[in-house]
């Protein structure tokens, strides 16, 4: 009996070692789950290296704004799941103090310009929750860019 118990012990270690570990990473999931969202919703859109998705609706004129500029911007922030969060207008801010996701994105475009951003959670809010924003959120805003200064 207790050989038995024992080769039982050693079967599971050895079956435990053999399996692989596999680690979830969030940036994969996010990144399906916008590639989901824009297949479901018949979208074409660029990436970035960063995992940014996005389109531009309008390219504005040449002046773009950099991160060191101070943005002014009609938006709206929705969920996957098309749930608003947030809308703003003749939003003023400087862009180097706002998430990842903008700081990338609006500088594709020009003043004028229109672009809606797909942003993983790891260019917007990460693993915190807002009141809006459950953790791990992609995030989806429609941007207009009215005007910067430098």
């Amino acid at each position: 009996m207790k050989n038995l118990f024992l080769s039982v012990i050693i079967l599971l270690l050895i079956g435990s070692a053999c399996k692989e570990k596999q680690v979830v990473n969030q940036d994969d999931i996010d990144k399906q789950l916008i590639l989901n969202y824009l297949e479901e919703n018949n979208i074409t859109a660029e990436s970035t290296a960063s995992g940014l998705f996005y389109v531009i609706k309008e390219s504005g004129n040449e002046r773009h704004p950099t991160d060191t500029s101070t943005i002014t911007v009609s938006y709206a922030g929705r969920l996957l799941n098309n749930q608003p969060f947030d809308q703003g207008s003749f939003f003023t801010h400087p862009l180097q103090n706002l998430i990842a996701g903008w700081q990338q994105g609006l500088p594709l475009i020009g003043e004028g310009g229109k672009i809606t951003l797909y942003i993983p959670s790891s260019l917007g809010y990460g693993n915190q929750s807002t009141p809006n924003i459950p953790a791990n959120s992609v995030l989806i805003f429609d941007i207009s860019l009215h005007y910067f200064t430098d």
